[in-house]
């Protein structure tokens, strides 16, 4: 334990300046480094500029309470241990601090040997954090390549499984991010239609002027540089399944190609009056109401019923529960592998505050993005809340005491500098920036 001990550095936060005192000269004595706060602002103003391995707090303090500065550090400071004290014993105190992040909670009074074993607890476990970890295996993922276990994602695979079957046309919706072309993808491939081409087409990524030859084809001389004949997106996919997704980017006038192609499964290249026929099932996606779009006049009403045969819409991630679970260990195994690196571990802390997010608004992609990034940027085996985006955690916003004297807070300050630089009164004259004499008249 003497190797632990050397190197620990603990903050003591009490409002009672008689209690830090007897505090830091105990832990003192134990060849702790100490630092000293009366208060929570302090207390994160000393946390910001060093590393602190234990923190001591009272429970009941002025302005923000001991509670407030260990959620604090439980979602913005990993490897940190906390030690809760107070005045006001009582079982709901005791459930509530350990519930908050305290490893240990140590009633007044108490004595010296009680505080230097919670002390040499905490920091064992810390210890033990630091050396331990375990990586997460994946999930399997689930049928058609998609990844979710909860009931609307299991109403989305019953439909998939039915539509696939058949020829109709498919209509899937949802908010972006939401896994759209997965779905689309999985459709074709359960499908007779697996053999033959898949056609993904972004009709929001081409230019109206271009869009229709792209679909159509063209044939040579059709217009300024046409120099030979070419076939379009749905003569590729002949046979197979073409997906146009956001569909409700294209113009009205596209509509009604569209809307000829649905109805007679038949085309034209662009510069020829002779029909094609053509063997394709068409899927189309949306992150926009139709039906809304129909009503202002900026969707076409016959080619919405056309395209919505049957409709598939999927939840947002926000309501999916606990598939946010499944697919963090899923993007996590992913990206890990993609990077020769063993897969994190995730909290149960990090895993409940990514299932509570920030709503989401990006949905899967969103997720895959914010996974992907944790994977990289990952030191250890262990991914935990302070790890995770500032959004998605809990954060203190610093209210210093405002009704402290100047020499107090000087006093203070001192005094952390030298603890900071193990009592070189010459460096931390430096720091400070006044000369020794000035600084001894300081100390007193």
């Amino acid at each position: 334990m003497s190797e632990v001990k050397e190197k620990a550095t603990v903050l003591v936060v009490d409002d009672v300046p008689d209690t830090v005192e007897a505090l830091r000269r105990n832990l003192v004595a134990e060849q702790y480094r100490v630092f000293t706060a009366p208060g929570v602002a302090e207390a994160l103003a000393v946390m910001e500029t060093t590393p602190i391995d234990l923190v001591i707090t009272d429970y009941k303090m002025p302005k923000m309470s001991g509670l407030e500065l260990v959620r604090h550090i439980r979602e913005n400071h990993q490897d940190m241990e906390v030690i809760m004290i107070t005045g006001y014993p009582s079982v709901a105190g005791a459930v509530q601090a350990v519930k908050s992040g305290a490893e240990e909670y140590l009633p007044k009074p108490f004595t010296d040997a009680e505080l230097r074993e919670a002390v040499s607890r905490a920091l064992e476990k810390l210890h033990r954090r630091r050396l331990g970890g375990a990586t997460a295996a994946g999930p399997l993922p689930s049928p058609h390549g998609l990844i979710g276990q909860s009931k609307p994602m299991l109403k989305v695979f019953k439909s998939i499984g039915k539509v696939a079957s058949s020829t109709a046309t498919v209509l899937i919706t949802g908010e972006s991010g939401t896994g759209k072309e997965l779905v689309a993808r999985a459709i074709h491939y359960c499908s007779s239609r697996a053999a033959a081409p898949l056609v993904p087409i972004n009709c929001g990524g081409i230019p109206e002027s271009l869009l229709e030859s792209e679909l159509f084809g063209y044939v040579k001389g059709a217009f300024t540089g046409a120099a030979e004949s070419r076939a379009g997106f749905f003569q590729t996919a002949d046979g197979g399944t073409i997906f146009l997704d956001e569909i409700s980017e294209t113009s009205l006038n596209m509509q009604v190609k569209l809307l000829r192609v649905l109805q007679d499964r038949e085309i034209y290249m662009v510069g020829s009056t002779r029909k094609r026929k053509i063997d394709v099932r068409v899927l189309a996606s949306t992150n926009k109401s139709l039906p809304l779009l129909v009503e202002k006049g900026l969707f076409r009403e016959d080619l919405y019923f056309r395209l919505n045969v049957v409709n598939i819409e999927l939840p947002p991630l926000r309501e999916r529960g606990d598939d946010i679970v499944l697919l963090i260990h899923h993007f996590s195994k992913k990206y890990s592998q993609e990077l020769g690196k063993p897969q994190p571990t995730f909290t149960d802390r990090a895993l409940q505050a990514l299932r509570d997010g920030c709503g989401w608004p990006g949905n899967v992609r969103e997720l895959e993005n914010i996974v992907h990034r944790l994977v990289v940027m990952a030191e250890g085996d262990k991914i935990d809340v302070p790890d995770l985006p500032a959004l998605m955690r809990f954060a203190v916003s610093p209210q210093p005491d405002l009704t402290r004297t100047l020499a107090e807070v000087e006093a203070e300050y001192i005094r952390n500098v030298l603890t900071n630089v193990d009592g070189n009164r010459t460096r931390a004259a430096e720091i400070l920036g006044i000369d020794r004499k000035t600084l001894r008249g300081k100390l007193g």
